[in-house]
C-alpha cells in the first residue's frame, strides 16, 4: 500500500495549512469562481510550457525563459509524434544550456516509458543540473498512438493503479537501499540497484476524483490544463486533493499545485478568462492563488508573448498576492 509521500522540496513547506474563508465579491474579469477561499500560503512560480518541435525553437525559447527570470519550463512529452524531438533529451540539452531554470515533463507518458527507467533518467538529470528537474506523471491519452508506438491500452482504473506503482518505484529507485523489490500489477522490481540518493518531486497529471485522491495521497504535487479543469473546477478537485491527503496524515499544503493556463495576452479587448490585456492576466492569477491554491503558473500561450509575461505579468501577479495575502491574514 501507499504510505505517506516525502514533503515536496519547495520554500513553504511546513508552513500553515489552507486560508479558507468568505470571498469578497468578485471584481475580477473572467468569471472566475468567488464561492470562497483556498490558499495554501507557498510562493509562487511561473514557467512555460514548450512543444518540443524538432527545430531549434524549442531550445531558444528554453534559454529565452530562463534569461527573462522564469522559475520553470514545462516540455509536452508525446515520444509518438515524429515532428517532436524527445521530451527528455530536450531537457537534458537545455539543462546544459542553462544555469538557473528548472525543467519537468508536462506530463511524461507513463505508457512508454517504464518507471525504473524514468526514475534513473531523472536522477542522472538531477545530479548533473544541480537538482533542477521534477518528475511529473501521466497516465496516457492518445492510446491508438500508443499502441502504435508499442505501448499497451489502459483503462481508466489501470492507468491510475500503474501511477501509484511508478510513484512507489520512483522513490525506491532515489533510496539508499541496497536492493529494491515490488511487485505490483503493471511493474516488478526483482533486485534492482537504486541509485545515488535523489528527490525530485514526483507530480500526477489527473483530473478524474479517485486519481485526485491518489494525488494526495502519494504525490508531491498536482499538473493540470486549464481546458481540462477551468478555474470555476478548480476548489472542487482542490477539496478533493486535501481530503485524502489530512486521511493519509499529510499536509495538503506541502503538495504543489501547478496550472497551465492555454490563452492570450490580448490587449484589445476582456474576452473572457486568459484572454484579455495585462492587467486582466494579473487579476486573474493573483485570483487563481488567493481563492483556488495555484501557486505554479505555466503559460501556454503565444512565444511570441511570453516577455510580455515574464517582465509585465509575473512581477505584478506577485505583487498583488503579497498585498492580497496581506490583507487577508
Amino acid at each position: 500500500m501507499l504510505g505517506p509521500a516525502p514533503a515536496a522540496p519547495g520554500p513553504a513547506l511546513g508552513g500553515p495549512g489552507p486560508r479558507r474563508g468568505t470571498a469578497q465579491a468578485d471584481r475580477r474579469g473572467g468569471g472566475l469562481p468567488a464561492v470562497g477561499r483556498i490558499d495554501y500560503g507557498r510562493s509562487l512560480r511561473f514557467g512555460y510550457l514548450l512543444t518540443p518541435l524538432a527545430d531549434a525553437s524549442a531550445l531558444e525559447l528554453g534559454e529565452e525563459a530562463d534569461r527573462l527570470g522564469l522559475d520553470l519550463v514545462g516540455v509536452r512529452d508525446h515520444p509518438y509524434q515524429r515532428r517532436y524531438h524527445d521530451a527528455f533529451a530536450l531537457m537534458a540539452v537545455l539543462l546544459a544550456r542553462t544555469s538557473r531554470i528548472r525543467v519537468f515533463p508536462d506530463v511524461a507518458c507513463l505508457p512508454l516509458r517504464p518507471p525504473t527507467v524514468l526514475a534513473k533518467t531523472v536522477a542522472s538529470l538531477a545530479e548533473l543540473s544541480g537538482d533542477r528537474i521534477e518528475l511529473a506523471l501521466g497516465a496516457g491519452a492518445e492510446w491508438e498512438a500508443i499502441e502504435e508506438y508499442g505501448g499497451t491500452r489502459r483503462t481508466t482504473a489501470q492507468g491510475r493503479a500503474a501511477l501509484g506503482e511508478a510513484i512507489e518505484i520512483a522513490r525506491l529507485i532515489w533510496s539508499d537501499l541496497r536492493v529494491a523489490r515490488f511487485e505490483g500489477g503493471h511493474y516488478r522490481l526483482s533486485g534492482a540497484r537504486p541509485v545515488l540518493p535523489s528527490l525530485p518531486g514526483v507530480w500526477l497529471g489527473v483530473t478524474g476524483p479517485k486519481s485526485l485522491e491518489l494525488t494526495g495521497r502519494a504525490a508531491d504535487g498536482w499538473v493540470v490544463t486549464s481546458a481540462q479543469v477551468p478555474p470555476a473546477r478548480l476548489p472542487e478537485s482542490q477539496q478533493i486533493i486535501d481530503a485524502a491527503a489530512r486521511a493519509a496524515e499529510r499536509d495538503p499544503a506541502a503538495i504543489r499545485r501547478v496550472y497551465n493556463v492555454i490563452g492570450s495576452i490580448d490587449e484589445a479587448a476582456r474576452r473572457g478568462p486568459f484572454s484579455g490585456p495585462v492587467e486582466q492576466w494579473v487579476e486573474d492569477l493573483a485570483g487563481l492563488a488567493t481563492t483556488c491554491g495555484i501557486d505554479t503558473f505555466i503559460f501556454a500561450g503565444p512565444a511570441e508573448q511570453l516577455p510580455t509575461f515574464a517582465l509585465e505579468v509575473v512581477p505584478a501577479v506577485r505583487s498583488l498576492v503579497v498585498r492580497l495575502r496581506g490583507r487577508t491574514g
